[in-house]
């Protein structure tokens, strides 16, 4: 274990220590019960980490050949147990790795994937992680629920996490009860209100910028919730015909995007300036099945949706209808043998985790004629559920979870031919 650990800290640490969004800071705890991580089967040698690692290049369909495209050296770095049946969704803040499973959500230092914290035991099945301000962590449960969770640091290698409410709260709750308009059928013989979900939270975006959180759900709707001391339910939209999927927000003007197992993916634009109301502004129809992940570029011109067909759509923004966000599908990516379950953009690159327990890496470049699969990367047993990644100076780190309860470290450097 010494002699990983002395490793760990020479390949790995300098890896996340480019990125100025993580700290340099390094917290070790006990793991009593957790498996402490290892290295994986297929990653190089302690003492040959760069020489033997695994250099990829394809030419799928989508390329031109008669262009050189970038050569990738990929290896998985690390890899921990959590020893619960699945990964259900993970999320990075700062320098930490949430990872939530069936019982519970794990909390673990990034640099040497130490096990910091362990919270949210018996609340429910997680679908999602989004955080705020105030060291403030919002998560979504299969129970209906969004809990809020706050950050409390004991000391330099101890954090805790304490529940401070549920969404909606109790105040919301009561102050919607009295008006029978407050309610909607939800079946034949039940109402609830309409600031409660009504099936499973499936998603959890948060804009800082304007004080908001979005939630949808299996209940067919969207949720918008203010991040105040308060934190009500302000509206309530009723977005596709079956169960929603995915959300993302553009942070720039606001603009939601929601993805469902109806097929379709919905843009939803705000109509006052306190983003309080939102009415639909378009759709777009080309998935075959249903929409499980979406992705946004940095600059919103680019929306990447992943669905049950294992095909990634690439929809572009209409240069000439900027106002109206009118999106064609400028490329389709096919490779994966399943269904699309996750997607990340992270330096120009879409990540994507299917159920053929595989994880891709797409990159766009002319100078090889469009979309390309880069790598793959592969040593799942089950199908990949849910990714981040980390963004360095020349390369990106990816992690990776999947349901048969493994959480994977990846390292991805991207170059080109000198000639």
């Amino acid at each position: 274990m010494e002699e990983f650990q002395t490793w760990l800290e020479n390949n790995y640490n300098p890896l996340l220590s480019k990125s100025p969004s993580l700290s340099s800071s390094s917290v070790t705890t006990s793991q009593e019960t957790h498996s402490p991580p290892t290295l994986c089967e297929d990653s190089p040698s302690f003492n040959s980490l760069e020489s033997n690692a695994s250099t990829t290049q394809t030419t799928p369909s989508s390329c031109n050949k008669n262009f050189p495209i970038p050569k990738v050296s990929h290896f998985c770095i690390v890899s921990t147990n959590t020893k619960t049946p699945q990964i259900t969704c993970l999320a990075v803040q700062n320098n930490t790795l949430y990872a939530a499973t069936l019982k519970e959500i794990n909390v673990f230092d990034l640099e040497t994937l130490s096990l910091l914290d362990t919270f949210g035991s018996g609340s429910g099945l997680v679908k999602s992680i989004a955080f705020g301000d105030k060291k403030m962590i919002f998560t979504a449960h299969q129970d209906c629920k969004i809990r809020v969770w706050q950050e409390v640091t004991i000391s330099s290698s101890k954090q805790k996490h304490q529940l401070i409410s549920t969404l909606p709260t109790l105040k919301d709750r009561f102050l919607n009860s009295f008006l029978p308009k407050n309610y909607v059928q939800i079946r034949r013989h039940k109402q609830k209100l309409w600031v409660e979900h009504a099936d499973a939270v499936s998603g959890l975006a948060a804009n800082d910028d304007v004080g908001l959180l979005y939630s949808v759900s299996w209940d067919k709707c969207f949720k918008i919730w203010k991040l105040s001391s308060d934190m009500r339910c302000l509206e309530s939209v009723k977005a596709h015909s079956d169960a929603v999927n995915a959300i993302v927000v553009n942070p720039f003007d606001g603009t939601i995007y929601t993805g469902s197992a109806d097929g379709d993916i919905k843009i939803w634009t705000s109509t006052t300036e306190e983003r309080k109301r939102h009415k639909l502004l378009t759709a777009l129809t080309k998935h075959d099945s249903s929409v499980n992940a979406l992705a946004l570029s940095k600059d919103g011109s680019v929306l990447f949706s992943g669905g049950g067909d294992g095909v990634i759509l690439v929809w572009e923004r209409d240069g000439n209808n900027n106002e109206n966000n009118d999106f064609f599908v400028g490329c389709s990516l096919k490779g994966h043998k399943g269904a699309i379950l996750c997607l990340v953009y992270v330096n120009g690159v879409v990540i994507s985790g299917s159920s053929d327990r595989t994880v891709r890496i797409w990159k766009y470049g002319k100078d090889y004629g469009g979309w390309c699969n880069l790598a793959i990367l592969e040593g799942h047993c089950k199908p990949v559920k849910s990714l981040v990644a980390i963004p360095g100076d020349d390369s990106f780190s990816v992690f990776s979870g999947s349901l048969d309860g493994e959480i994977r470290a990846w390292k991805v450097i991207i170059s080109h031919d000198s000639d």
